[in-house]
């Protein structure tokens, strides 16, 4: 089995692959100072439910974006699957796309190893829509090469933001109201969320292909991709294990594994 480590912001998925299918994916908060012995003691317990030994993981592939997870998720792979991880983003890690900014290296992993799923699976040229701490619009070519993208505030981290800056403003869940007018305090927020980023979605593809100058295909992936998929017509194609199946065409790519 494979073992893929997607390190957000907010969480870290670890996603095993078997026969070329995702068999299971867990995810945990990506606290800081967590050590590999503490992600063991976790994965081991999930591992047990589901009749899994740890001998079973023959290699492992990781992307982050926080910097701090990298150390202990290596010695993890290293002390308990005993492999060397593969990391998106290192020298010897190719990645067959040519990023098309003035500085590659500050295009996080995961918004690369999401335009090599999408094109992958999809095609271009593609507006990739991700739904996570930011929310981030990412420009793929026809060839799949990455021309660069949009970062916006995340959904759940404005609603925080809000409900932090105004005293008398409650914090919300992120949900569809049912008009746009808000009739009290909660579906006015409600409204301004999720109509406000429906808006944003719209406007933002609407500029990006324009200044791209053709059609493009959109997708969108990421925990609320879902919802937002069911407010606006814009949206082509859902797809909540883009940076999984990633990193697994990564490591293949890399190992000729399959």
């Amino acid at each position: 089995m494979l073992l893929a480590i997607d390190a957000g912001n907010t969480n870290i998925v670890f996603a095993l692959r078997e026969n070329n299918q995702t068999i299971h994916k867990w995810r945990i908060s990506s606290a800081e100072g967590r050590t590999a012995d503490e992600y063991m003691v976790w994965l081991t317990q999930l591992l047990n439910f589901e009749n899994l030994d740890v001998t079973e993981i023959t290699g492992a592939i990781i992307a982050t974006v926080v910097p701090q997870t990298l150390f202990p998720l290596q010695l993890l792979c290293r002390r308990y699957f005993n492999c060397d991880a593969l990391v998106v983003g290192e020298d010897n890690v190719k990645l067959n796309v040519q990023v098309k900014l003035p500085n590659p290296a500050e295009v996080g992993a995961d918004r690369l190893v999401n335009a090599i799923a999408a094109h992958k699976r999809y095609g271009g040229p593609m507006i990739i829509i991700d739904f996570g701490t930011a929310t981030t619009f990412d420009v793929i070519d026809d060839n799949g090469d990455y021309l660069g993208g949009v970062i916006s505030p995340g959904v759940n981290l404005s609603v925080e933001a809000l409900s932090m800056a105004a005293a008398k403003l409650p914090r919300v869940a992120v949900e569809k109201p049912d008009r746009v007018i808000g009739n009290s305090t909660v579906s006015a927020i409600q409204s301004g969320i999720f109509y406000g980023y429906v808006s944003m979605i719209e406007g933002m593809v609407e500029r990006i292909t324009k200044e791209y100058g053709g059609p493009m295909k959109v997708l969108a992936t990421g925990g609320l991709a879902t919802l937002f998929n069911e407010a606006t017509t814009i949206i082509e194609y859902v797809d909540q294990e883009l940076t999984t199946y990633g990193l697994f065409e990564i490591y293949s790519a890399n190992t000729d594994s399959k």
